[in-house]
């Protein structure tokens, strides 16, 4: 290669590594992914979710499928979202979905470039998760920033900023219970106590702020009917046929065509695999070991959950892109293959660039979450058996 082609070649990287760079195409296919669902009458979600503020102020039910209501489908975020969408739920709705889909990108970005990493690092990450990025956001989903919201939980806890770190966890658990998750990262803060304290404080005050612009007796029931709605969405969410339930159960209910195998077993399993790796608590403050528990927990939380929906996984892909950061440098070829095959069967398999009958194959039976599945096996083996050192990973 000449020397102009390789400066050309250097120039267009330097160009891509640029934060600004990055922002600025997330926002693009932040508004790109709105305006063309709003265009095209396509904004049944956002709809859901402007009206939670709604019907919290007019102290309405807020978990009913409802003729009544503009929007068809049922809410299942908890009274808590009101707070969060009250700003956009009070624009305009072309000018609401714009900055609904703004505002999740940027927390993802907020997310990805807290991590202790190198910057560059960082950019990896934000490219491998931009297209997934844009499958949530032809969606409106809130997934996008809960999985800038989980990351900053866990940077936040090693820096041991436990009101941020718990302000998250609380605000992700009373929203869509996903937050919660960011507990598995308690054991690498230094002040425990502390933040426990912070923690029950941080969920007492997130539980009780809808109350300012509803009532007490009307929120606590929103709690409980929220609890019912989620059992009922848990059991619709395993039949043969349904969008979500693109889970590792998944794949093995409808591959053995039997949607009354229970999630039991298989989840307890999983948890006991996911649980493991604490065992080695001398491995606690290498960050490749850190890491791979973050890449880990992003991952278990989606592949693992019935009420997982191809939007929910940019959520699992930024587990995936930390893994493969994580990877010593030059990457191996094996580590490439997978990378290359989790975007090719778990990010573009909803696109057309794949051939329908194969979309087809891989939604029906819950496929997109196999090689996110796979990932996560390797990290498994990788936290339990490797030895981890401050410049990486290194085989023990």
């Amino acid at each position: 290669m000449g020397k102009l082609e390789s400066s050309k070649l250097q120039g267009i990287k330097n160009f891509f590594s640029k934060g600004k760079v990055v922002i600025g195409v997330y926002i693009v296919l932040a508004l790109v992914a709105a305006l063309k669902q709003y265009l095209h009458h396509s904004y049944n979600n956002y709809l859901i979710f402007k009206y939670v503020y709604v019907h919290v102020v007019n102290l309405q039910p807020l978990f009913v499928n409802s003729p009544m209501n503009p929007y068809f489908d049922c809410n299942h975020y908890g009274p808590t979202f009101s707070i969060l969408i009250a700003p956009f739920a009070m624009m305009p709705d072309a000018i609401g979905v714009c900055i609904w889909n703004i505002a999740n990108v940027l927390v993802l970005l907020w997310g990805v470039f807290s991590l202790p990493i190198s910057y560059n690092k960082r950019v990896v990450i934000a490219w491998i998760c931009a297209h997934e990025a844009l499958t949530s956001l032809f969606s409106y989903q809130f997934n996008v920033a809960l999985a800038g919201m989980l990351l900053l939980i866990f940077s936040y806890t090693l820096r041991n900023e436990h009101v941020k770190s718990a302000f998250f966890i609380a605000l992700g658990t009373l929203v869509k219970l996903y937050g919660i998750v960011g507990l598995a990262f308690f054991f690498f803060t230094e002040k425990k106590g502390r933040f426990i304290l912070v923690g029950l404080a941080a969920f007492a005050v997130l539980f009780a702020l809808p109350m300012l612009f509803s009532s007490p007796s009307y929120i606590v029931q929103c709690y409980a009917d929220w609890y019912e709605s989620l059992v009922s969405k848990n059991a619709s969410n395993t039949t043969l046929d349904s969008f979500q339930d693109i889970s590792l159960m998944g794949i093995i209910r409808r591959v053995s065509g039997d949607a009354g195998i229970s999630n039991g077993p298989m989840l307890l399993a999983g948890l006991t695999l996911f649980a493991l790796p604490y065992i080695r608590t001398n491995q606690y403050k290498a960050p490749g070991f850190r890491l791979l528990m973050l890449a880990s927990t992003l991952i278990f939380t989606v592949i693992f959950s019935s009420g997982s929906e191809s939007p929910t996984y940019i959520i699992a892909f930024a587990g995936v892109a930390i893994w493969f950061v994580s990877q010593p440098t030059p990457k191996r070829g094996w580590v490439i293959t997978l990378l290359v095959f989790a975007f090719l069967v778990t990010s573009l398999s909803p696109t057309d660039i794949i051939p329908r009958d194969v979309r087809y194959f891989i939604r029906i039976y819950s496929l997109k979450a196999l090689p996110c599945a796979i990932v996560w096996f390797v990290i498994i083996y990788q936290l339990m058996l490797t030895e981890f050192r401050e410049s990486g990973l290194k085989a023990a």
